[in-house]
């Protein structure tokens, strides 16, 4: 659900954002529409003038977020050359976002793949292209000879969403320190060199 009119309306600002401070205290489940309001000094009914209900709220917060994120991807990869550092990009970009923003992370990696209507929202569409632009970068690096030419670019594309995934998981969820540089490099030099001796 979108909001009416091109501007972005200051109360629909206010209750994103008291939502996402919520969101860094509480668990989903138990934040209420009532605190949402209360915190962005609105009426309960405003909410529902901006978004269907709580999970709408939650969606469109994740939205935001993911829209940012791959802006900040297509800005970084346009200044790289070869597909392989467009790549590493990627996985360095990712591991960032990923430990910058664990109160998103969480919510992307535990809460919302539970919910089948999160795969109609404008959130998933972001996760979508994020996905395609990985693709696109290894079906051009194919192309153009840096990746051998029978690796399969869907089952590249799930190793590294895998690999990132997975190196994040345990550190968000335990609130551990995640090396970045070093977690990135390990991943771009298994993933593009290989683990053979």
């Amino acid at each position: 659900m979108k909001h009416k009119g091109k501007t972005n309306p200051p109360g629909r600002i206010k209750i994103m954002k008291a939502f996402s401070q919520l969101m860094a205290q509480k668990d989903f489940h138990s934040i209420t529409t009532a605190e949402i309001a209360g915190n962005a000094e609105v009426t309960e009914g405003l909410i529902y003038k901006y978004f269907k209900d709580k999970k709408d709220l939650l969606y469109q917060v994740l939205n935001k977020h993911l829209i940012e994120f791959q802006t900040k991807i297509e800005t970084r990869i346009a200044k790289e050359k070869t597909c392989i550092k467009k790549l590493e990009v990627i996985i360095f970009s990712s591991l960032e976002s990923y430990a910058d923003n664990r109160i998103f992370s969480k919510i992307l990696l535990l809460e919302v793949r539970n919910s089948l209507d999160f795969f109609d929202s404008g959130a998933y569409e972001m996760i979508r292209k994020y996905s395609r632009t990985i693709l696109e970068i290894i079906e051009k690096g194919i192309t153009k000879e840096e990746l051998k030419s029978d690796i399969d670019p869907f089952i590249l594309r799930k190793v590294i969403l895998g690999a990132i995934e997975h190196a994040c998981l345990g550190e968000i969820i335990f609130g551990k320190k995640l090396d970045i540089g070093k977690v990135s490099t390990d991943i771009a030099n298994i993933v593009f060199n290989g683990a053979k001796a």
